[in-house]
């Protein structure tokens, strides 16, 4: 059975708890934590001891598996010193806070032994995952376009809890990176790897709080020919659900929670997806631990984890370009 430690025991630490004890093929030996407080209470709450210096526990505990879920600042970094010690490693989204950070995250994975998967948990959900089918399987035809939305609503108090999320230097970005980074990936995922893309970010709800973007679209061109629309807000006054929608020559894809599939003779397919409990947000999704489980299993095969560095940097490239777009100014500052 594997041994794991989790660096970084903040909000998104609790799903990664909640699928290391689901899923049974792991071991919690330690975690790891800056802040004294926070490391104190998980490390009693899941009786392991517990390191304010995560290359102190790696030396002493060598673990099989980290869980990186430290501030986006933190996550190559840490990552690869893990890499470098064969260790295996799954990190928390984005892959880096800065396209370089992600590029020397991507070569230190290609070099390395051990293995390191990406969470985006999304592409786990039925509902992605019964889209990848349908438009891989090439029954629907082409794919002719897409259209997605994020509106969600983040106040204050959201960044004051963390401060580091409304910052270049400690988020990498706003929205994009913190939020739709998911729905961007997804997009990415399913139309086709994208050639081009043209966007802008700016600040319209929280400017007096938060130094990055709340809102953003942009309009991108796929290697395929097809072309995707995309708008996300945290101005929004609710969580409402992502809206991801995809055209084809012989269907169209509606992503509401459920997915609705409306066949060109009208025939209609619906796809639920799942509900799980959990302590964490609802927004995170349900499928972090199905991503966890299928790493695990992944570590007894040859071969890199599907969702690795060059596949996540994807999205973190196409980010960073709508940010090089619209603070033209501060390339040096966003990344």
């Amino acid at each position: 059975m594997p041994t794991a430690a989790i660096i970084g025991c903040g909000d998104i630490s609790t799903v990664h708890f909640e699928a290391l004890s689901a899923v049974g093929d792991a071991e919690l030996v330690a975690v790891c934590d800056t802040n004294p407080e926070r490391l104190e209470a998980a490390s009693a709450a899941h009786g392991v001891p517990g390191y304010a210096d995560y290359l102190d526990m790696l030396q002493k505990v060598r673990p099989d598996v980290v869980h990186v879920c430290t501030p986006h600042h933190l996550h190559a970094s840490v990552a690869a010193d893990c890499l470098e010690r064969g260790v295996n490693v799954i990190v928390e989204k984005p892959l880096a806070h800065t396209l370089e950070e992600g590029q020397r995250l991507i070569e230190v994975a290609e070099r390395s032994a051990a293995k390191i998967g990406v969470c985006f948990q999304n592409r786990y959900n039925a509902t992605s995952q019964a889209m990848h089918e349908l438009l891989d399987g090439g029954t629907l035809g082409q794919v002719i376009g897409a259209s997605a939305t994020v509106m969600w609503h983040r106040d204050g108090s959201y960044y004051e809890s963390r401060p580091w999320r409304g910052t270049w230097a400690g988020g990498g970005g706003g929205l994009m990176m913190n939020q739709a980074i998911h729905t961007v990936d997804l997009l990415q995922w399913l139309v086709g790897d994208v050639a081009k893309v043209e966007g802008h970010a700016s600040t319209r709800s929280l400017g007096g709080v938060i130094e990055v973007e709340d809102t953003a679209e942009f309009v991108a061109e796929h290697v395929n020919g097809a072309r995707s629309v995309f708008y996300a807000t945290l101005a929004n006054a609710v969580n409402a659900p992502v809206t991801l929608d995809i055209v084809t020559e012989k269907a169209t894809l509606s992503l509401r929670g459920d997915l609705t599939v409306t066949y060109a003779d009208g025939t209609v397919d619906v796809v639920q997806e799942r509900v799980a409990e959990t302590g964490g947000r609802s927004y995170w999704g349900v499928s972090h631990q199905l991503l966890i489980a299928d790493f695990y299993a992944s570590l007894a095969h040859p071969g890199p984890f599907w969702i690795n560095p060059a596949e996540a940097g994807k999205s973190l490239g196409i980010i960073k370009d709508i940010y090089a777009q619209s603070y033209p100014d501060m390339l040096e500052k966003v990344g």
